[in-house]
């Protein structure tokens, strides 16, 4: 089987998505030929070009010759003369589309809705998001199939970890994570809160009393981080997954996040959960995953272990045979 797959949010992220592709290609290209297609373009104009030319004109016409046509996110063709698969990683763009720039609001509502129905397989990462393709989207359940995320193999409770007493924040700076109540609630509590994350929009800062922003960290940098935590706090509003959840669970971190969707998922019992809209809340679940820590630990430990990127790619690859 030849498969092709747009590779372009490599260059466009360092976030899910760019940590999906990069976790599941090379196991993928272990099973079958990959052909590789990358739309390289930065900026506004950039953006344009790939939403107006690169996604419905030049991908599908590269692929042509391949017997898949795999779009890691739901920026893709609207017609595909090669049987398309397309991952969906969430739709906070149409739950919360506040949150979003304008174009990528118009854009999503516009066209997402016809890339997932050309295609055959759609790919979701947690069984949420499933729920949420059907109900939002109308997507036949029989068309979706779950591929979920995985913790990478650095992050693990063995190894170095940073200095200091602080909780932990690590997501892209953008609304829907929620950091502005993060941070309240940290203060509350009077404990140091560093940020570990890509600048994002939406006029997110990490920044205010007893807050450091560490800015964008390698996966190195960032287990050092998880393990040195008291705890690692993920209030987000909206996710499709949440893969901070895992790493920091396989680093032996208690974890703090969001009830309810797809957070609550991938905890599995095993994290501390909030009302994400209650900064007081926040602040009572971090206190509370402080105080049960010898308890949540193994807890994490065990949760991390269920999900692995060598299931994942088994996963994807019979979702390929299947749109086939």
């Amino acid at each position: 089987m030849k498969v092709a797959i747009d590779v372009t949010p490599l260059d466009q992220t360092r976030a899910g998505t760019a940590r999906y592709l990069e976790s599941l290609l090379p196991r993928v290209e272990r099973e079958v030929e990959v052909q590789r297609l990358r739309g390289f373009a930065r900026g506004k104009a950039g953006t344009l070009w790939l939403d107006l030319a690169w996604y419905p004109h030049v991908l599908p016409h590269g692929a042509r010759g391949a017997d898949v046509l795999h779009c890691p996110t739901y920026r893709g063709p609207v017609r595909s003369g090669v049987p398309l698969v397309v991952t969906v990683h969430d739709l906070a763009v149409f739950r919360r589309p506040e949150a979003f720039p304008p174009w990528t609001r118009n854009y999503s509502r516009l066209v997402v809705p016809r890339v997932v129905r050309a295609a055959r397989i759609v790919a979701a990462v947690s069984e949420f998001t499933a729920s949420e393709l059907e109900t939002v989207l109308r997507v036949p359940r029989e068309r979706i199939r779950v591929v979920p995320n995985a913790a990478e193999e650095a992050f693990t409770e063995s190894g170095p970890r940073e200095h200091g007493d602080y909780v932990l924040a690590v997501g892209t700076l953008e609304p829907r994570k929620n950091l502005a109540r993060a941070i309240e609630a940290a203060q509350r509590l009077g404990v140091e809160l560093r940020v570990a994350g890509a600048r994002g929009w939406g006029g997110v800062e990490a920044s205010g009393r007893g807050v450091s922003w560490v800015g964008f960290a390698s996966d190195g940098d960032l287990a050092r981080l998880y393990r040195g935590a008291l705890c690692v706090v993920y209030p987000s509003l909206y996710e499709g997954f949440g893969i901070p959840i895992l790493e920091a669970m396989a680093c032996g971190t208690p974890v703090v996040t969001s009830r309810g969707g797809a957070t609550e998922e991938v905890a599995g019992g095993a994290a501390v959960l909030v009302d994400a809209e209650d900064a007081s809340s926040i602040a009572a679940g971090i206190e509370q995953a402080i105080a049960r820590r010898e308890e949540l630990r193994p807890a994490g430990l065990r949760r991390a272990r269920d999900y692995s990127w060598d299931a994942s790619a088994k996963l994807l690859l019979r979702a390929y045979e299947d749109a086939a």
